[in-house]
């Protein structure tokens, strides 16, 4: 079962760069690890008897957070239990297709590859003089300090491994393995890095955990895994060092990158397994939030009752004239269980037949429609089928489209076209008015409801793409390929006052109109899709945070001029019992 578990409120620490953690014991078989720190001496405030911090740091390629915990292999899964650590780390928070030169960059510099440049696998743009990996911050800021660098992939070694005391390019994972037991069982290195490549290899482009060579592959990992730790453990001076582990994937596999405003945790290329391992460290697991039940949330009018509307100061918005090629779109909650017949977004003077114009409606029973009138005619009209008088927000779109010398009107509820199909309206002709667009009621009583986000362009949004992004909220140029074909978009979330702005700057304001009620509202929605804020991303460790965890650990203050992207994770821990 998957383990999740809600921050923890530890023991307050000393400080963050002087945490006390000294001895454990650790092996392949499912054993606890040793809890012990050594006895406090009087004038040993740190608990520790030469204040040594050192750090083993391990990279895997290619292996997947997500298939980590589905198969849980052994080791990994013990260090969970004593590590801040995350199943659904995130190589970056950014779209751009990912290169291992890309990742590795990221997690040994703690810059992205906006700041690196770095986004070819031949590292193309790179400069470690404005870019020092971490091996090179050390050498600067601890002289004496000895570096290793262990490493199955040369290209690592040459750009990122640059200023390590000792670098080591070897021939497989095996080998990288058998030299990094020998250097934490004999050497003096206050820094430890071992590079693993196997598992990129296994894959052969399959990250799933039905690939039977690529689970072999993530295991015989983490065996080797728990090989090093236990050479960790047994080396003559381990009781008078404190060792920070951090075990981190590179990047993992699969299509790499997306467009505008996708949901980043859904690229497999970025998922990583990550954890920052003391054996006196409280677990705390970070799992991504979960973007499918995001609250549509805001501050809106409300319109209820007969005279209750925002009319648009420029008569010309929404005529289409004969034959304009155009789509709307917006968003509405109506809070009524029952309807009969009131328009809620009208470009006529009135729902009698032979006015001139369109209107949105709601038929008796719920459900929406789209009816449409011309002087000396009576009402055409579409209605869709789905009901949306259920108090929860739904989206609306309609595209008007020639197809030769015929013009249609399609309609979407929550991105379903109505069962009916398009609507032949060439015959209305020109249906422009004078009379404004208003959005709520244009006399009928029996309004109840918000609208939000609406949008018009001076295109017909091709249906596959309309229907791709109809649920997105709020429209911006990142999410919108059309945004440039707005002749206007106005939120309607200015939560006080009397107009409702375009924010392209292309159109005029709304007016309300009669008794406007500004309505708070926080729903989530099957319907609605608000945009991810870039937070969500950072919300789990990023394997930028990797440097800033080594250099806090090592007792170096960070200065700000270093520009580092990364976050500190204030570690929890158990102090010894009496």
């Amino acid at each position: 079962m998957k383990k999740r578990r809600n921050l923890l409120q530890g023991i307050k620490l000393f400080s963050a760069l002087t945490v006390a953690i000294t001895t454990w014991s650790l092996s392949s078989c499912n054993k606890e690890f040793a809890n012990v720190l050594p006895e406090p001496s009087e004038n040993d405030t740190t608990n520790v008897n030469d204040g040594s911090k050192r750090v083993l740091y391990i990279i895997m390629d290619g292996v997947k957070g997500s298939v980590v915990e589905e198969i849980a292999p052994n080791n990994l899964s013990l260090i969970t239990e004593n590590s801040i650590y995350s199943y659904d780390g995130l190589a970056d928070n950014h779209r751009n297709a990912l290169t291992y030169a890309g990742a590795w960059t990221s997690m040994m510099t703690g810059l992205d590859y906006t700041v690196s440049g770095v986004t070819t696998e031949d590292f193309a743009g790179f400069n470690n003089n404005t870019s020092p990996s971490i091996f090179t911050r050390l050498k600067s800021e601890k002289r004496n300090l000895e570096t290793v660098s262990i490493s199955s992939s040369a290209s690592f070694n040459d750009h990122l491994a640059i200023d390590a005391t000792t670098k080591k390019t070897l021939a497989n994972d095996e080998e990288v393995k058998s030299a990094a037991i020998e250097q934490v069982s004999n050497g003096n290195a206050s820094v430890v890095l071992a590079q693993f490549h196997s598992a990129e290899l296994a894959a052969n482009n399959d990250y799933s955990r039905n690939n039977d060579a690529y689970v072999d592959a993530i295991n015989k990992l983490d065996t080797y895994i728990g090989e090093i730790l236990t050479a960790l453990n047994n080396r003559k001076t381990f009781h008078k060092e404190n060792w920070l582990v951090v075990v981190a994937s590179s990047k993992a596999g699969g299509p790499s990158g997306g467009p505008n405003g996708s949901n980043i945790f859904a690229d497999g290329s970025r998922n990583t397994y990550l954890a920052f391992y003391n054996p006196k460290f409280i677990p705390v697991a970070y799992e991504k939030p979960n973007v499918n039940a995001l609250p549509y949330s805001g501050t809106t009018a409300k319109y209820v009752g007969a005279g209750s509307n925002a009319t648009q100061s420029d008569p010309n918005v929404g005529n289409f004239g004969a034959d304009k090629d155009a789509t709307i779109r917006f968003n509405i909650r109506w809070d009524y269980g029952s309807t009969f017949y009131p328009s809620f977004l009208t470009k006529r003077a009135s729902f009698s037949p032979g006015v001139v114009g369109w209107t949105f409606f709601m038929e008796y029973g719920g459900t929406v429609g789209l009816n449409f009138s011309q002087s000396g005619q009576g009402n055409t009209q579409r209605v869709h089928t789905k009901y949306i008088a259920d108090n929860n927000w739904h989206t609306i779109a309609a595209r008007f489209y020639k197809e030769g010398s015929t013009r249609y009107v399609a309609i979407y509820v929550d991105g379903v076209p109505a069962p009916g199909g398009p609507l032949n309206i060439t015959g209305l002709g020109n249906i422009n008015t004078t009379s404004p667009l208003r959005l709520g009621s244009i006399g009928d009583g029996n309004v109840n409801c918000m609208i939000a986000d609406l949008a018009i362009y001076d295109m017909a949004i091709p249906e596959a793409d309309l229907l791709s992004k109809i649920k997105i909220t709020p429209i911006t140029s990142e999410v919108d390929p059309y945004y440039n074909r707005l002749v206007g978009y106005w939120p309607g979330m200015e939560g006080s006052g009397k107009t409702l702005s375009d924010v392209t700057g292309k159109s005029a304001p709304f007016n309300l109109m009669g008794a406007i009620n500004w309505a708070s509202f926080s729903d989530i929605s099957p319907n609605i899709s608000p945009a991810i804020s870039p937070s969500a991303f950072r919300a789990v460790p990023n394997n930028v945070d990797i440097p800033t965890m080594i250099y806090s650990w090592m007792n170096i203050a960070i200065p700000q001029n270093w520009g580092l992207m990364g976050k500190f994770y204030i570690p929890s821990i158990t102090l010894p019992k009496d």
